[in-house]
């Protein structure tokens, strides 16, 4: 894990900082609309010398101090690399506050969509892949294979919009609030008030954040299932008169859910879950519209932090999914 982080640091590091409009250029950027702007007819009279030497090599020179880029791209990442041992990313460009502070900011959205759809979406995927397996070719298993086959080809962001268009809009009929994760007299609620808010709140985006994984993992479940319930061992648990109950719950569903475990350590991850599209679509401040918000304003610091917590995580979700498939299956072993 520590020499795969490294180069894939290494790699992203380059690509970021190589990439055309570095912070610098973007705020040169900002002063040459400044200056012309303050210079009024000024500088068309002068033919925009004014412009041009509102911004001097010495103003360049301290910018390119200011944010580091006055040292090779090498050195850069040395440093970068050293001020990781004490989790400092740096100081966001464009909010001019630590990288660290800005992410734990937007935090509380992404862990509560991620871990709740991440929540929702085990405990109700796997008892219904299971039920679809044991039912295999009947009506309900048609019928919500059919209905989960429709939800997954709906991309989220485009599920969002039809949801606020017929459930929110008030075009249709207006069940549910539009924007932010509570109303604007929340402090004012009772307990269960609050509750009932934040719970009405939620729905939309939960449901536009679990349409694609809920679908792919049920069906996985259901396929696994019926892979094992097709082996010898399990008819042979049939013949010798245990109930069904027991040889799907007892002696199948273990060995089903070795495809799924491999999800199990990503939950990690799932806290630092985002989707612009459905940010912006509910009005939702979370990392996913940083994300994109960084990007456009070569926010370099907020990339790379952002980049670096979620590899760590993807890494060390990637172990406890090793780890538990020991736990699953006693067979495998990787010693």
């Amino acid at each position: 894990m520590i020499p795969t982080m490294l180069g894939v640091t290494i790699l992203m590091f380059a690509m970021v900082n190589l990439a055309p409009g570095s912070p610098v250029e973007q705020k040169l950027q900002q002063m040459r609309f400044g200056g012309a702007g303050e210079a009024g007819g000024g500088a068309a009279a002068d033919g925009g010398s004014s412009r041009d030497s509102a911004v001097s090599s010495e103003v360049i020179e301290a910018l390119n101090k200011q944010y580091g880029f006055d040292k090779p791209l090498h050195i850069r990442y040395w440093i970068w690399l050293k001020n990781l041992s004490t989790l400092d990313f740096g100081e966001s460009f464009t909010y001019e506050e630590p990288v660290l502070d800005v992410v734990m900011s937007k935090l509380p959205v992404s862990i509560q969509f991620g871990l709740i759809s991440f929540l929702m979406s085990y405990l109700i995927c796997i008892p219904l892949g299971v039920l679809k397996a044991i039912k295999h070719g009947s009506k309900f298993d048609v019928s919500s294979s059919f209905l989960l086959s429709a939800l997954y080809s709906i991309p989220g962001f485009m599920l969002g919009i039809l949801l606020l268009v017929y459930f929110a809009g008030g075009t249709f009929v207006d069940w549910f609030p539009i924007g932010d994760l509570y109303s604007d007299s929340y402090d004012e609620l009772t307990l269960w008030g609050q509750i009932k808010d934040r719970t009405w709140h939620f729905i939309l985006p939960l449901i536009s954040y679990m349409v694609g994984q809920f679908t792919v993992l049920t069906l996985l479940m259901k396929n696994s299932m019926l892979e094992v319930i097709s082996q010898d061992y399990i008819r042979t648990a049939k013949a010798k008169g245990l109930a069904n109950k027991v040889v799907y719950m007892k002696h199948a569903l273990r060995n089903a859910l070795i495809p799924i475990v491999t999800g199990f350590g990503h939950f990690l991850s799932l806290f630092f879950a985002g989707s612009l599209f459905i940010e912006t679509i509910f009005n939702l401040d979370g990392l996913g519209l940083l994300g994109f918000q960084s990007l456009l304003e070569r926010d370099y610091n907020v990339i790379m932090g952002l980049f670096f917590i979620q590899t760590v995580l993807m890494f060390v979700g990637n172990l406890i999914s090793d780890l538990l498939y020991t736990a699953v299956d006693p067979r495998i072993d990787f010693s």
